[in-house]
């Protein structure tokens, strides 16, 4: 049975709710505690986002810390472990993990990787790409099934970053779309992951974004990259460890274009900066989010408007 006959897409319904967002650190805990409270439902509330995983405890500062933030704020939880690719069978003491964080912290929204990260019960620490293969695309539909039965609602899957190309029987949109239609869950498009994809493999981001339906897409993530030490910008690495590049903010631009108003999310995980360089790049976000709502009532339909700077 698919998992669209079982759970409403609720990414449908927080879509228009939420602005732009920032990941939780606990670095940042008294500044955050300090913000002003407002309506949860307001788009220019501040929302974060936490790895699922690093609140698989039984208690202790770090649940508090989250409980404290949730008070406040929408949270939102973002996996990097559940493998949804393949080893499904490791997959069910996992989830009953996540739907347990679920059932206490009712995030806004929910998400995971399209790729595989365990094999014959080994866990491998890296969020590897599929090849998009007929059986492959079986395998991720199979994965989504299982994981949203497990927690009883829809969730996001996120496109990777690729950093080499190889032979496919489709391309990545058309792979992403296809398993989402098939289980019901929405897509999380991170921008950058994509424009690093753009820069490593070839493909045209713009065209990418074209391809994916509006009504698919729940949340949209931008982050910084670096260029690898030995390679330097011949590759790009997907750090989130830099401030988001000038050319992803527009790529920004032009999915929310494509797309309309969108939950953004700033992702930082390494080289953390202090809480205000953060909330600066959010405010851009914002600005960002701003403008696109501004000019949706301006030009009708949005879509007809030209590109104003096409990352090819």
């Amino acid at each position: 049975m698919k998992a669209n006959k079982l759970h409403s897409p609720q990414h449908l319904n927080v879509g228009e709710k939420l602005g732009a967002g920032l990941s939780l650190k606990p670095e940042h805990l008294d500044e955050i505690l300090a913000l002003p409270v407002k309506n949860l439902s307001a788009a220019d509330d501040l929302w974060f986002e936490v790895h699922t995983e690093n609140y698989f405890v039984a208690g202790g500062p770090r649940l508090n810390y989250l409980r404290a933030v949730r008070e406040n704020h929408n949270v939102s939880f973002h996996g990097v472990g559940g493998s949804l690719g393949s080893d499904l069978q490791a997959m069910s003491a996992h989830t009953k993990r996540v739907k347990a964080l679920i059932d206490e912290f009712q995030p806004a929204l929910v998400s995971e990787h399209a790729v595989w990260s365990k094999s014959n019960g080994k866990y491998y620490a890296d969020l590897m790409p599929l090849p998009r293969t007929k059986d492959a695309l079986n395998s991720l539909v199979d994965g989504i099934d299982c994981y949203q039965c497990a927690i009883g609602r829809s969730i996001l899957i996120e496109n990777p970053s690729n950093y080499l190309d190889f032979i496919s029987e489709m391309d990545e949109p058309q792979f992403l779309v296809e398993a989402a239609k098939q289980t019901g869950c929405g897509l999380l498009i991170d921008i950058n992951n994509l424009y690093i994809s753009s820069q490593n493999t070839g493909i045209d981001a713009l065209n990418y974004l074209r391809q994916i339906p509006a009504e698919l897409v729940g949340e949209i993530h931008i982050a910084g990259h670096d260029p690898d030490p030995a390679l330097g910008r011949s590759l790009l690495i997907d750090s989130h460890a830099a401030a988001v590049a000038p050319p992803v903010w527009t790529l920004l631009e032009q999915a929310l274009g494509l797309f309309g108003h969108r939950p953004v999310l700033v992702e930082r995980d390494a080289n953390i900066p202090s809480f205000e360089e953060l909330l600066n790049e959010w405010q851009i976000a914002q600005n960002y989010l701003a403008q696109s709502e501004s000019q949706k009532k301006v030009n009708t339909p949005y879509l007809n408007t030209p590109d104003k700077e096409a990352i090819r």
